[in-house]
């Protein structure tokens, strides 16, 4: 398929949603670092709580959305530093990675040659890095004359934003495939987990680099299609969770469990309640265990669902309910945020899609629960 005929399909696939809205697409816990190369500086709608009397208590004000000033950035996934109140945010249209404080804002931190489209963004401060799915749909700066055909993940310093290492996963996967590097979460050793959207792999990376297969298997193969822009979209996010397992979202709304030591083990997670929304586009692991996990409108149209994903029974088992909406249908991450608060990440994909430019993005907080 040609670059430009791919641009023409996916601009179709998106009708439906830049009729309703003009932002956001299809990551998370924290975050860090410093940039340089201010792209722009808002003073506007910040992010801290603030507290008011009500009948004579003290409650806190929700506050306002992140309006983010970063023209044509165009991200489907951020992470939050506590420790520095920075937000980090790929870009799917530069491939690059900005650096974002809740006053919006945004500024280069990573620039590599490398990176064609930065889907997925995860820090991982115990070892002073972030970590980045490196992916391309055919609608980037630097993309490539086949799209899908790049699949990989960079690590760079948090400190410099320089690289550190930036593996090719199309080279260990050698099958010839469509890939889809969709998110990357990182457990205590240091060790990266990589998703295909896909293909029905997840990929281990050892902390200098090296990677191999954990697992292929028939339950990770893809069953969602999106009209004229891609069929069979299978793993959208992932998130290492205690018992040294991943929890992995399908597109369709699956969830799927993955003892690490143990992969072939993998299985479904039976889900009760309200079922998990599809397509499903981000999640957040929360402090007791549970997650957080927004599901795209992307094709209805209909505001975003934030929904809380509640466990049982070693994740064999979860309870799923509705905890809020965000009016952008195609809102795609969740993340971790200033006073502890979760935002939602609405990053202009229709606009990229259908060509059009983007002054910025929106981050709103959302309940959780």
């Amino acid at each position: 398929m040609k670059k430009t005929k791919l641009k023409i399909a996916i601009a179709s696939a998106a009708l439906v949603v830049v009729a309703a809205t003009g932002t956001a697409l299809a990551a998370r816990n924290m975050s860090g670092g410093t940039g340089s190369e201010t792209v722009a500086n808002s003073n506007s709608n910040s992010s801290s709580a603030s507290e008011r009397s009500v009948t004579g208590q003290n409650k806190q004000k929700t506050p306002s959305p992140i309006k983010a000033d970063g023209a044509n950035v165009f991200p489907h996934s951020l992470d939050y530093d506590a420790q520095s109140k920075t937000f980090f945010a790929g870009s799917l249209k530069q491939g690059k990675v900005y650096a974002v404080d809740p006053d919006g804002t945004v500024r280069t931190f990573i620039d590599d040659p490398q990176l064609v489209s930065a889907q997925a963004v995860r820090v991982d401060r115990e070892r002073g890095r972030v970590l980045v799915g490196n992916v391309d749909y055919g609608t980037a700066d630097r993309s490539k004359e086949n799209p899908f055909g790049i699949a990989g993940v960079g690590s760079y310093d948090l400190a410099t934003g320089k690289q550190d290492w930036c593996v090719d996963l199309t080279a260990i996967a050698l099958d010839g495939k469509k890939h889809l590097i969709s998110d990357v979460t990182v457990a205590p050793d240091g060790t990266v987990y990589a998703v295909d959207e896909l293909t029905p792999t997840v990929f281990r990376i050892d902390t200098e680099g090296r990677a191999s297969v954990l697992l292929r298997s028939d339950l990770l193969q893809g069953k969602l299609d999106i009209p004229d822009f891609l069929n069979g979209v299978g793993m959208s996010a992932v998130e290492w969770v205690a018992g040294d397992q991943l929890i992995i979202a399908m597109a369709d709304g699956a969830i799927v469990r993955v003892p690490v030591q143990q992969p072939e083990d993998a299985e479904l997670v039976k889900l009760s309640g309200t079922p998990l929304s599809a397509p499903t586009a981000g999640m957040r692991l929360l402090e007791d265990g549970s997650i957080t996990a927004v599901s795209s409108g992307l094709l209805n149209g209909k505001p975003a669902q934030i929904q809380h994903v509640r466990p049982s029974n070693n994740w064999k088992e979860a309870t799923v309910k509705v905890t809020d909406t965000v009016q952008d249908p195609v809102t795609s991450d969740v993340t971790a945020g200033p006073d502890g608060r979760t935002y939602a990440l609405s990053g202009g994909l229709a606009d990229l899609l259908a060509g059009k430019p983007n002054d910025g993005f929106t981050l709103t907080p959302v309940k959780t629960g």
